[in-house]
C-alpha cells in the first residue's frame, strides 16, 4: 500500500480523503497498488469523526516517517505551507497541491528541489479546479508553442457577472448573493479584485516560457467598478462583460492581463456561464484548444489532486521533469498592447471626437445623461492619454475581438 499524508483538512482536504474513498478500487488499478491515507495535519481536533486517529499536529510527524511516499497540501496561503512543503520534499517525499498562492510564489523552487530529490511537486488542482490544464501543457502540448492562453479562471466572479446579465441585478447585491450561496468568501477581496485570477495566469505563463513570471508584475483589474448601466450597454452591443486572465506572446516576450472585457458571441468564452470556468489555449501548430468544466468546488478540485497522487504512484522512483526556471521573466509592458476600448462618459460627441476622432456610438435603453462609445484600436498608453484629455469618463471596458 501507497502511505499518502493530507494537511490541511479544510473543503478540499476532505474532499481528497472523499474521493480516496469513494473510487478507492479503480484509483488502486490505475495506480498499480492500493492507496491509504495514514495522517492528516491539522490544528483542530475531529471527535467522533473516522478520520480522527489519523490526526496530528506536527507536520514533522510525517516528514519524519519514511512509510509515507505522497503528501496532499491544500492549507491555503504561503506561510507554514511553503516550510511544511519544502520539509516534505527535502525528506524525499512527493508532493501534490491545489495551493495557487504557493504555486504562484514558490513553484520554480519547489519544483527544483523536487528535481534535486528526484520526486514529484504538482499542482493540477490550483488552476481551473477540476479542469485538466497544467498537465496538457507539460505533456500533451509540448510541440507547441504557445501563442496565447485566455481563461475565465474564478468561479465567484463568473458567477456574480452572470447573474447581474441575467437579472440586471446591481455588484452589491449580486455579492450577497454569492455570499449566501457560499459562492464567495465573507472577505471577497481576492476574488471580486482580481488577484485570484491574477495567480493562476502566473502559473500558467510561468509554465508556457518556462520561467518565472511574478504576479506582482501583471496588470491587475477586478469586477468591483462593473454596473448594471455596464450590462445594458453589453446587451445592446450583442456582447457579455467577462472577467478574463490572459497571456500573449509578443515578439520574444509575453504579455499578460487580468480585466473585465465585452466578448462577441462569437468568442469561445461568450457562454461560460455561472461558476463554470474555461482556459482557450492558442498554439502555433495546434491551433486553437478549449479545456472547459467545474473550476472549483470540493470534489471537482479533489479529483484533480488525486490524479496526481496517482501520476505520483506510477513514478514513484522517477522525477517527471517541468520546465520553469527562477530566472524572471520580464513580462511586456501592457501599455504597449493595443485594444479598443468602451467608454462611458459625460463629455459631449463634439468634445469626443476631438479627443478620439471617429468612434461608434451605443445608445442603452434606459440609459441617459451620458454618451456611450467604442473607440478605434489603439495602445492601452494612447488610451490613458486620450481619456486624461477627456475627462469626465465613467468606465471603460475593453472590447475582445
Amino acid at each position: 500500500m501507497i502511505r499518502v499524508a493530507v494537511m490541511g483538512y479544510g473543503t478540499i482536504g476532505s474532499g481528497v480523503v472523499e474521493v480516496l474513498d469513494i473510487n478507492k478500487n479503480s484509483i488502486a488499478k490505475r495506480a498499480g497498488e492500493e492507496i491509504g491515507v495514514k495522517y492528516i495535519l491539522d490544528l483542530r481536533d475531529f471527535p467522533g469523526d473516522p478520520i480522527q486517529e489519523k490526526v496530528v499536529h506536527d507536520y514533522k510527524v510525517i516528514a519524519n516517517d519514511p512509510e509515507v511516499q505522497i503528501v496532499v497540501e491544500t492549507m491555503g496561503g504561503v506561510e507554514p505551507a511553503y516550510t511544511f512543503v519544502k520539509a516534505m520534499l527535502t525528506a524525499g517525499k512527493h508532493v501534490t497541491t491545489s495551493n495557487k498562492a504557493l504555486v504562484a510564489a514558490k513553484g520554480a523552487e519547489l519544483i527544483a528541489l523536487a528535481k534535486k530529490k528526484n520526486v514529484n511537486f504538482m499542482f493540477e488542482a490550483s488552476v481551473g479546479g477540476g479542469i485538466p490544464i497544467i498537465r496538457p501543457l507539460n505533456s500533451c502540448l509540448t510541440a507547441d508553442e504557445i501563442e496565447e492562453i485566455t481563461g475565465i479562471v474564478n468561479g465567484t466572479t463568473n458567477y456574480m457577472l452572470t447573474k447581474m446579465t441575467e437579472e440586471g441585478s446591481e455588484f452589491d447585491d449580486v455579492l450577497k448573493d454569492a455570499q449566501a450561496k457560499g459562492y464567495a468568501e465573507k472577505d471577497p477581496t481576492a476574488d471580486i479584485e482580481g488577484y485570484d485570477a491574477c495567480r493562476k495566469i502566473a502559473i500558467l505563463t510561468s509554465l508556457v516560457c518556462g520561467q518565472q513570471v511574478d504576479f506582482e508584475d501583471i496588470h491587475t483589474e477586478g469586477i468591483t467598478k462593473i454596473t448594471a448601466t455596464d450590462i445594458r450597454y453589453a446587451k445592446t452591443m450583442g456582447r457579455a462583460i467577462k472577467l478574463l486572465a490572459s497571456s500573449h506572446k509578443v515578439g520574444d516576450g509575453y504579455v499578460a492581463m487580468v480585466a473585465p472585457f465585452l466578448l462577441p458571441a462569437t468568442h469561445p468564452l461568450y457562454n461560460v456561464n455561472d461558476v463554470f470556468n474555461a482556459i482557450f489555449v492558442h498554439g502555433n501548430v495546434l491551433g486553437d484548444a478549449m479545456f472547459y468544466g467545474s473550476g472549483a468546488g470540493k470534489l471537482p478540485t479533489a479529483s484533480a489532486v488525486v490524479a496526481d497522487i496517482v501520476d505520483m504512484a506510477k513514478h514513484l522512483d522517477t522525477n517527471i521533469a517541468v520546465e520553469w526556471s527562477s530566472k524572471k521573466l520580464e513580462l511586456v509592458d501592457y501599455r504597449n498592447v493595443e485594444n479598443c476600448y468602451f467608454v462611458r462618459t459625460s463629455a459631449d460627441e463634439k468634445r469626443i471626437e476631438e479627443v478620439f476622432g471617429e468612434v461608434s456610438y451605443v445608445t442603452a435603453e434606459g440609459v441617459s445623461g451620458e454618451t456611450g462609445f467604442v473607440t478605434a484600436r489603439m495602445s492601452e498608453a494612447d488610451y490613458e492619454k486620450k481619456a486624461a484629455e477627456l475627462g469626465s469618463v465613467l468606465q471603460m471596458i475593453r472590447v475582445a475581438q
